[in-house]
């Protein structure tokens, strides 16, 4: 939402992760909270967020969309949904790295947590930004499929990288700064520590993905993409 490795992570590792398990951790632990149960604070709060909401998707329709079911989980706590919608809206508005870029790194490491919610809302973004249906595909199979850009590819590592052991090594990061200004930089581990947190409040509190998103799609066959 406020919308992301192979190499150190084995397919088989990620194989693990069946669709039961997967399911199981969607289970609703907390309610979304209903809008007749928010506060005047909560209701200012998520009311401001609809039109951030329409600016990533591109849903220019005037229908006032539904505030996401993670948004009313978070209500339950007000004074932690104002300070993190705001750092929320920062990373996505205002970051330094461009919308694509930070999809990939976002749908990246939300692979890795299988988070449906995040994975779902963040393919819809994804779009958004310019990203194919074969590049939201190829998310899955990782840095080391062939058709990715240097570019791509160093980003997709450094997702995995940050997942696996919080750290991006000397390599990729000489790529990433190559092409990439200072600020672009710092924001790298941010976006993913984002998503990856939101991917631990969606799985942990059983967040239900809405009906018009799509799950996170299977596991890649071992030695097949």
């Amino acid at each position: 939402m406020f919308a992301h490795g192979n190499f150190l992570i084995s397919l088989s590792l990620l194989m693990s992760v069946s669709s039961t398990a997967v399911a199981e951790g969607a289970k609703q632990r907390v309610r979304p909270l209903p809008a007749d149960e928010w506060s005047p604070e909560v209701r200012e709060l998520l009311g401001a967020t609809h039109e951030r909401v329409a600016s990533l998707t591109g849903d220019t329709t005037t229908e006032e969309p539904k505030t996401l079911n993670i948004l009313r989980t978070i209500a339950h706590h007000p004074r932690l949904l104002g300070p993190f919608l705001g750092f929320a809206a920062a990373l996505a508005q205002e970051g330094a790295l461009s919308r694509r870029d930070s999809e990939l790194l976002a749908l990246r490491v939300i692979w890795h947590a299988k988070s449906d919610f995040e994975w779902g809302h963040h393919v819809a973004f994804a779009r958004t930004a310019g990203m194919s249906d074969e590049e939201i595909a190829r998310i899955v199979v990782g840095p080391d499929a062939p058709e990715w850009s240097e570019s791509d590819r160093a980003l997709l590592r450094a997702a995995d990288q940050l997942y696996a052991r919080q750290q991006i090594d000397d390599a990729v990061w000489a790529q990433l700064a190559s092409e990439r200004s200072e600020a672009q930089l710092v924001e790298i581990p941010f976006v993913v520590g984002q998503y990856l947190m939101l991917s631990m409040v969606a799985n942990a509190t059983g967040v239900e993905l809405e009906e018009e998103y799509e799950p996170l799609p299977e596991s890649p066959s071992p030695g097949g993409r």
